[in-house]
């Protein structure tokens, strides 16, 4: 497997280098993985859209918060993994492009597991496109963080 480049958006009140992305820099793929202001949304939205701009990666990861800033960049054809975004909290995006990718865990107790079927209707992607996984909102144990990988990997070779 080919090293990807990936560009993870953190979560609200969480920071670069957390426990994801260094799983995923762990397997040998490269993370672009910029500090996003928590308190202003526009903020964080232009600084995750720079940072798209500077790297080009093949994979945008959002997690929470960060996955509503995912829905909110132009991204052109790069694809989304989102793990149980916060859509409904920030941002304006209420859909999201066909392929994208969503984690969530039906124990989630942040960010209801409804929300991400609402939005795979909204945007009228396919059931499989929901992937449950993990007992919580963190998607950390061992089983989420290997899913949130194999979905990164396996995003990077939908690209054209």
């Amino acid at each position: 497997m080919h090293p990807i480049r990936i560009l993870f958006l953190h979560g609200w009140q969480s920071s670069p280098g957390g426990l994801k992305p260094s799983h995923l820099a762990r397997h040998g793929h490269e993370v672009i993985n910029p500090p996003l202001d928590d308190d202003d949304f526009e903020a964080a939205l232009e600084t995750a859209q720079a940072t798209l701009h500077a790297h080009q990666p093949n994979v945008i990861v959002g997690s929470s918060r960060g996955g509503a800033v995912a829905m909110n960049l132009h991204s052109g054809d790069i694809p989304l993994v989102l793990l149980c975004p916060a859509w409904r909290h920030w941002g304006h995006a209420d859909r999201v492009k066909p392929g994208t990718l969503i984690l969530h865990s039906r124990g989630d107790e942040t960010i209801p597991f409804a929300d991400s079927q609402e939005l795979v209707a909204r945007s009228g992607l396919p059931e499989g496109c929901l992937i449950e996984v993990g007992r919580d909102h963190r998607l950390a144990d061992p089983e989420p963080l290997q899913a949130m990988l194999e979905a990164c990997e396996r995003q990077a070779h939908t690209q054209p």
